[in-house]
């Protein structure tokens, strides 16, 4: 599974001139799972998402020292199949190791119903949908997370 999380200001995804989710202060997630993701890795990546420092403190200190549950962040959640686009070989990207639709949008709506188990306003895009995605980021803030079977 890998997730690039950003840090954002606001974000928003439009499917076909409408709004599907906004967010304003929090994170933006994109979301891409693999043939080989289980719960497991469902688990993990809800709990690096939710615990992760990446916000100020209120006291005007630039470290990193709150998650978005501390500061009551929200949450854009984006299916991204393109996450696992391998352009090594060629000049068209393979995703051999994109999950199937059918069991990608399982794991997928499993992460978002753990996300919104925390409280936290969580939006999402719409799977499998041609979506446009507005982010503005804070700061920019950009991490790339996995958790690969081995």
């Amino acid at each position: 599974m890998r997730v690039i999380i950003q840090r954002v200001k606001s974000s928003q995804v439009t499917v076909n001139g409408e709004i599907v989710g906004k967010i304003g202060r929090g994170l933006n997630l994109l979301v891409g799972i693999a043939n080989t993701d289980t719960n497991v890795e469902i688990d993990w990546m809800v709990c690096k998402c939710l615990e992760l420092r990446l916000f100020p403190d209120d006291e005007g200190d630039d470290r990193w020292q709150k998650s978005v549950q501390e500061i009551g962040g929200e949450l854009l959640v984006v299916s991204q199949f393109t996450l696992y686009g391998d352009c090594r070989k060629g000049r068209r990207p393979s995703f051999d190791r994109s999950a199937t639709p059918q069991l990608a949008v399982d794991l997928y709506d499993r992460f978002v119903t753990k996300l919104r188990a925390s409280g936290l306003q969580v939006e999402t895009g719409q799977f499998g949908a041609m979506m446009q995605v507005t982010i503005e980021n804070d700061s920019p803030v950009t991490l790339l997370l996995e958790k690969e079977v081995i």
